[in-house]
């Protein structure tokens, strides 16, 4: 087992990776204020995991409430989010409780979200099961829901107690959303590992293989990239905006597209070919530049081109970005490749021609 920490003072806490950590209620226990949780899970990663982690906690002494949520993005809303208040209000869940979010990104920000607001605010793990919440979506404490005309525009920053990230449970993950995960690896490569992203080019069909010494060297390298940023940026105010690399467009597609038809790694592979693409046309990346990332994306099986929703769409829906500040749209670009930059002065000319060259 791996261990980081992020480190946030008084609210610091452990990420652990490794193989067989859902058996391992020991690692629970101390972040638990009563031996009671209430686990939010989905209709596909349930049935695969949820009799483990209950029987763990069982044998440990641990009251399990659990509630299972359809599964995709198109039902990460509202309604949704109340079936978890059911759940809690019909066990009297009480604030002490702790919530356990068992799945992968959507579970585990509609299970964050929830724990921010159920009693103002009750103590939250997370345990991803897909390698996109492994190694993204887990770590950092963003929790929300979306908005048909934004997505995860309406949510909180409330960080976790625990983030436990079983590798054994990737051997189930279908190939396309291990994909989707890969394209958040690589954008740790890109925006401020350089070295990294070395080692990801000689490396990634290991990755695609689901060769657990390397997807654990890359989920461990991933985390501790986001922890860094995280412990110095919490909030997003300055460089944790660079996580977003290619969000911007990415979300654009997502919501254009609908939520589901998608899912969130093809579109950030796809946003960060367009912001790559806008990085070369402001003389920052070279063309060589360009098709390396193209590469490494196609290698992992991700799209590297977006779908024609017409530059004025993209340009529309862009502009509910939450990185949009005094009106203006705040991109994430590359100044080169392992070093990310926050650009507020790209023009919608510059931008369209960025997308129309990477749409088909």
């Amino acid at each position: 087992m791996r261990t980081l920490n992020v480190a946030l003072g008084d609210r610091a806490y452990p990420i652990h990776i490794g193989r067989g950590l859902l058996d391992r209620a020991d690692l629970i226990l101390p972040h638990l204020r009563t031996r009671r949780v209430a686990v939010v899970t989905n209709d596909v990663v349930g049935p695969l995991y949820l009799d483990r982690l209950r029987a763990a906690l069982d044998a440990a002494g641990v009251q399990v409430s659990a509630v299972s949520l359809p599964d995709g993005e198109a039902h990460k809303d509202w309604p949704t989010l109340n079936r978890i208040f059911d759940m809690l209000l019909a066990e009297r869940c009480e604030r002490s409780t702790t919530l356990i979010a068992l799945g992968g990104g959507v579970v585990g920000d509609m299970g964050g979200f929830a724990a921010s607001c159920y009693q103002r605010g009750m103590p939250f793990i997370q345990i991803p099961t897909t390698l996109l919440a492994q190694v993204d979506s887990s770590v950092g404490g963003k929790t929300a829901i979306n908005h048909p005309l934004g997505k995860n525009m309406i949510g909180a920053f409330y960080q976790p107690r625990l983030v436990l990230a079983d590798i054994d449970t990737l051997s189930t993950l279908p190939a396309r959303e291990l994909s989707a995960g890969l394209a958040e690896v690589i954008k740790y490569g890109l925006i401020r590992d350089a070295e990294f992203l070395g080692w990801l080019e000689r490396n990634l069909e290991r990755l695609v293989a689901c060769e657990p010494d390397a997807l654990a060297y890359a989920i461990e390298r991933s985390c501790r990239n986001k922890a860094e940023v995280v412990a110095a940026d919490e909030t997003e105010q300055g460089e944790r905006a660079l996580l977003n690399l290619g969000h911007t467009f990415g979300h654009a597609i997502e919501t254009g597209l609908g939520y589901g038809e998608w899912l969130h790694g093809e579109a950030v592979a796809a946003g960060t070919m367009m912001a790559v693409e806008l990085s070369r046309h402001l003389g920052w990346l070279t063309e060589a530049d360009v098709a390396r990332v193209a590469a490494l994306f196609e290698r992992a099986g991700l799209p590297v081109y977006g779908p024609r929703l017409g530059v004025e769409r993209y340009l529309d829906l862009m502009a509910h970005d939450k990185k949009v500040e005094a009106g203006r749209l705040r991109l994430i670009l590359l100044r080169s490749l392992g070093q990310g930059v926050i650009h507020g002065d790209a023009v919608p000319a510059e931008i369209g021609r960025a997308i129309e060259a990477r749409c088909r």
